[in-house]
């Protein structure tokens, strides 16, 4: 399991009571993937300029795909644009492939058509893998999962990571899914304004 299919599976689990909105879960998702292939060398930091090394193959589909993704030419790429190009829709694709492996399944009902039905959690080993590093506290999710603000930890506590081209990453993160919320809000005020207008108010 990576990164990225762990934090999708927390995610579902928190959105009950926390849900994520799926712009910020994509650019937290992009940002899983760099920091993979961080820690399996197909990739360093020079800044937050993104290096790409030796295509490594990682077993694993999506993660190859993002390898794949990386732009190999000078200058490269910065953490920041590759989060917004390669987080464009991201969840969604991450949810499909989950429900491809059966980790993800459809709730049954004889009068409802397959594709409105809700999505749920099946009982899996991947969703077993996800639960344990979650309840472990491992570093990388949970400063993931607190930049998605599923918990309420400060989004910029690094302190139990010493990884410098991984805390890079996630401030990355943090930052660009705030610069997210902002857009959102600016829109919701600029609607209310022209809702207004239109009624003349």
């Amino acid at each position: 399991m990576t990164t990225a299919r762990d934090l999708l599976i927390v995610a579902m689990q928190t959105a009950p009571d926390r849900p994520v909105e799926p712009g910020d879960l994509s650019l937290a998702l992009a940002g899983a993937e760099l920091i993979d292939l961080l820690e399996n060398g197909s990739l360093t930091l020079d800044g937050d300029r993104i290096v790409p090394g030796l295509q490594v193959s990682t077993g694993d589909e999506l993660l190859d795909q993002a390898a794949a993704a990386l732009v190999r030419q000078d200058p490269y790429e910065s953490a920041e644009d590759w989060l917004w190009r390669r987080g464009r829709g991201l969840s969604l694709t991450y949810l499909a492939g989950l429900e491809k492996d059966g980790v993800v399944t459809r709730s049954k009902g004889r009068w409802i058509p397959v594709a409105t039905r809700r999505r749920e959690l099946a009982d899996s080993p991947a969703r077993r893998h996800a639960e344990a590093r979650r309840a472990a506290d491992e570093p990388v999710l949970a400063a993931l999962t607190t930049s998605l603000r599923m918990d309420d930890k400060r989004a910029d506590d690094f302190e139990n990571l010493t990884d410098e081209a991984v805390v890079t990453v996630l401030a990355a993160v943090g930052e660009a899914v705030t610069e997210l919320e902002s857009v959102r809000q600016r829109r919701t005020i600029e609607d209310a304004a022209f809702d207004n207008v239109w009624r003349g108010q």
